[in-house]
C-alpha cells in the first residue's frame, strides 16, 4: 500500500502537464519585419495620392478654374489613397508562414 502512495505523490494532476512551447513565453515585437515593410509602402502610396490631390484650385474665388476637375485629381488621386489603404489593410493581417 505505500508503493501506491508513493507513485500517487509523484504524479502531477491531470492537466497539470504543460508542453515546452506553451512553457515559453515569448515577449516580441507584434508585427513582423515584412508588416513593417509593408506599412511603409502604403504609407507613401496615401501620402502620394494625397499630394496628387491637393493643387488645382483658384486664389479668386469668383473665377472657376477647370483643371480642378482634371483625371488626376479625380481618378489617379483616389484610387493611389484607396491602394494605400488596402495594402495598410494587408500589412497588418499579414502573417508569415510559420516553419
Amino acid at each position: 500500500m505505500d508503493n501506491k502512495k508513493k507513485n500517487n505523490v509523484n504524479k502531477p494532476a491531470a492537466g497539470a502537464q504543460k508542453n515546452a512551447t506553451e512553457e515559453k513565453s515569448s515577449f516580441g515585437f507584434a508585427f513582423g519585419p515584412m508588416n513593417y515593410i509593408l506599412m511603409i509602402v502604403g504609407i507613401m502610396l496615401l501620402g502620394l495620392g494625397y499630394i496628387l490631390l491637393s493643387g488645382g484650385g483658384s486664389d479668386d474665388p469668383n473665377v472657376f478654374n477647370a483643371e480642378m476637375f482634371n483625371n488626376r485629381r479625380m481618378v489617379v488621386a483616389p484610387l493611389m489613397i484607396v491602394v494605400g489603404l488596402v495594402v495598410e489593410i494587408c500589412a497588418i493581417m499579414f502573417r508569415p508562414k510559420e516553419k
